[in-house]
């Protein structure tokens, strides 16, 4: 397995954290950043025999209206969120090229359907990797590729609030983390001849 995290620090303690899963390989790369991406990859071709799956779980967001939004702010969120994972997916398509197929899933979110004030950049990016994914999947599905788009609302991670920082209040209503990853684990073991083309994710009973 392999991971890739924006810096040292949070990579290593991802690597800690899943060691009992068997041989994890971390590496720290800004995936805004094409040439950082490419090396990934090549690192991580010296350290597997090849790619099988690809997880495009990175993002982040910046909340604020159109008018106040700066055109550095706008680009935070599309570069990652979108940009990012073309590039990570155009790496992985050709390593899948030469293994015979491969999996892609795509983290996306419920606001990639539902706009809503303030999120002009992150509804854009969302909506923009949700329209991505299914033509991804039309791109490829006869190259043996299958491809999965997952949709979570709030989920409780530090992606809801600052990072580094305890969240205010209750957050056992929101998603855990685990429960994405189970959606993930539950699309790449279907069968070969199925595919789940997207999952939505809500809490199961939010706040009133």
């Amino acid at each position: 397995m392999a991971i890739c995290g924006r810096t040292r620090e949070s990579v290593d303690r991802a690597v800690g954290e899943m060691s009992g899963l068997g041989v994890v390989f971390g590496y720290a790369a800004d995936l805004t950043d094409l040439s950082q991406v490419r090396s990934f990859f090549a690192a991580v071709d010296t350290q597997f025999d090849g790619l099988d799956i690809l997880v495009n779980n990175a993002g982040s967001a910046r909340y604020k209206k159109v008018g106040e939004m700066t055109a550095e702010e706008w680009h935070r969120n599309i570069d990652l969120n979108l940009s990012g994972v073309f590039y990570c997916t155009h790496e992985a398509l050709q390593r899948f090229a030469r293994s015979g197929g491969g999996f892609v899933v795509n983290v996306s979110s419920l606001a990639a359907k539902n706009a809503f004030s303030g999120g002009a950049a992150y509804n854009a990016s969302k909506f923009g990797l949700n329209g991505f994914t299914e033509a991804l999947m039309l791109d490829h599905r006869h190259d043996r590729i299958r491809v999965t788009c997952i949709m979570p609302g709030s989920v409780d991670t530090e992606f809801s609030g600052d990072p580094g920082k305890p969240r205010p209040g209750d957050t056992s209503w929101m998603i855990a983390p685990e429960d994405v990853a189970e959606a993930v684990v539950l699309a790449l073991q279907m069968p070969e001849r199925t595919m789940i083309s997207a999952i939505e994710m809500r809490p199961s009973r939010p706040r009133k």
